[in-house]
C-alpha cells in the first residue's frame, strides 16, 4: 500500500516566495556592500532553471519510478511508515544524499548536472531554486534504501523535506547561529562556503539537513573569510539553455580532442579538473618544454576543485585522483593528473 504523505514542496510554495520577497525588500532597506545580493539578470535565471526543472523532473521520474518500484518488489524487507520510521528514514536518506552530493563534485559527468546549482555569482534564495534540468544522475544513490523496503513515495517525501530545509540556507542575511545549532545542522554560514569558489573552501560542507557527515568524513570547513561565490572560472552567461548543458558541451569537446581511451574515459569519470599526464617520446618532451608534467595544486585547497575541466585548464586548478567512497576518513585529496 502506497504511504500517504503530504508534497511538501508544494505546500513550501508560499513561503519561498514570501521569503524572497522578505529578502529582496531587506537589501532596499539595508544594503550590504560586501553581500553578493540580487542582481535581476541572475535570479531570473535562476527562476527560470526551477522552473524547468520541475517539468525535466517529471520527465525523469517515469524511468527512475519503475527501477525503483522493480528493486521494491523485489526485496522482502518492508519499513513501516510511522512517526519514528520517517524520522529515521529522513536521517538515512539525508545521508545517502552526502555522498550522492559529494559524487556530484568529484565526478566529472555528474558534476556536468551540479555545476548548474554553482554557476551564479550571487547567493541569495534565488539561488536554491538554480536548479539542473538533468538530475537523473542522482537515483542510484539512493537505491539501498529501496532495497532496504523503503516506499519509493516514502523516499520520495524525505527527499523533498530535505530540498525544502535547503531553501533557508541559501542566504547571507543570516550570520552565524549558536554553537549548537551550527555542530549539527547545514545552516547559511555552512552552505556560504559550499558556494564559494576560493581554493580553501573548495569541496567542502556538503551536508542537505544536518552537517555532521561533513565532519566525519573529513569535508567540513567553517566560514572565516567573506565568500566569493561561483566557479573558478564563470560561465558569464543567463541563457537557461547554456547553463543547463555547458559542462556537458566541454565533456565532449575534451572527449572528441583526447588521444586514449584512458583519456576519454578521465575526461568523463575523473574529476573536474582532471588532466592527462605528458605522452610519452618526443611528443611528451616537446609538451614538458612548454608545460609542466603535472598541474600543480592550490596552495590554500586541500581539496577537489570543483570547476569545469575547461575552467580549471584556464585557472590552472588541480584534478581529483578519487571517487568520493574512498574519501570516507580524510579531506578529499587535492586534485593531480
Amino acid at each position: 500500500m502506497e504511504p500517504n504523505l503530504p508534497d511538501v514542496v508544494l505546500w513550501s510554495i508560499p513561503a519561498f516566495v514570501l521569503l524572497t520577497v522578505i529578502e529582496m525588500v531587506s537589501y532596499r532597506l539595508h544594503p550590504d556592500e560586501d553581500a553578493a545580493g540580487y542582481e535581476t539578470k541572475d535570479a531570473a535565471t535562476s527562476l527560470t532553471m526551477g522552473i524547468g526543472s520541475l517539468g525535466f523532473d517529471l520527465l525523469w521520474k517515469i524511468p527512475i519510478l519503475a527501477i525503483y518500484m522493480g528493486v521494491y518488489e523485489l526485496t522482502p524487507l518492508r519499513v513501516p511508515v510511522l512517526w519514528w520510521t520517517v524520522l529515521l528514514m529522513l536521517l538515512a536518506q539525508d545521508f545517502f544524499y552526502y555522498w550522492s552530493h559529494r559524487g556530484h563534485h568529484v565526478i566529472r559527468i555528474l558534476w556536468a548536472c551540479h555545476v548548474v546549482h554553482h554557476s551564479s555569482e550571487k547567493f541569495n534564495l534565488t539561488t536554491a531554486l538554480r536548479q539542473p534540468w538533468t538530475s537523473a544522475t542522482v537515483w542510484p544513490f539512493y537505491l539501498p534504501l529501496i532495497a532496504c523496503g523503503v516506499h519509493p513515495a516514502a523516499l520520495a517525501f524525505c527527499q523533498s523535506a530535505n530540498l525544502v530545509y535547503q531553501f533557508w540556507v541559501h542566504t547571507e542575511r543570516v550570520g552565524k547561529l549558536p554553537r549548537p545549532f551550527e555542530y549539527v545542522l547545514n545552516t547559511p554560514s555552512h552552505h556560504r562556503v559550499h558556494h564559494a569558489s576560493q581554493g580553501g573552501y573548495l569541496d567542502r560542507n556538503y551536508g542537505g539537513i544536518l552537517i555532521v557527515w561533513d565532519r566525519m568524513f573529513g569535508s567540513f570547513a567553517a566560514e572565516t573569510e567573506r565568500p566569493v561565490y561561483g566557479l573558478t572560472k564563470n560561465i558569464a552567461t543567463h541563457n537557461p539553455l547554456r547553463v543547463a548543458t555547458h559542462e556537458y558541451a566541454a565533456i565532449a569537446r575534451d572527449v572528441r580532442a583526447a588521444d586514449t581511451w584512458s583519456e576519454r574515459a578521465g575526461r568523463v569519470f575523473r574529476g573536474p579538473g582532471w588532466q592527462p599526464g605528458p605522452k610519452a617520446g618526443a611528443a611528451g618532451a616537446r609538451a614538458e618544454a612548454s608545460a609542466p608534467a603535472s598541474v600543480p595544486a592550490r596552495a590554500t585547497a586541500p581539496v577537489p576543485a570543483q570547476a569545469t575541466a575547461s575552467e580549471h585548464a584556464t585557472a590552472s586548478a588541480p584534478a581529483v585522483a578519487s571517487e568520493p567512497a574512498t574519501a570516507s576518513a580524510a579531506p578529499a585529496p587535492e586534485r593531480t593528473p
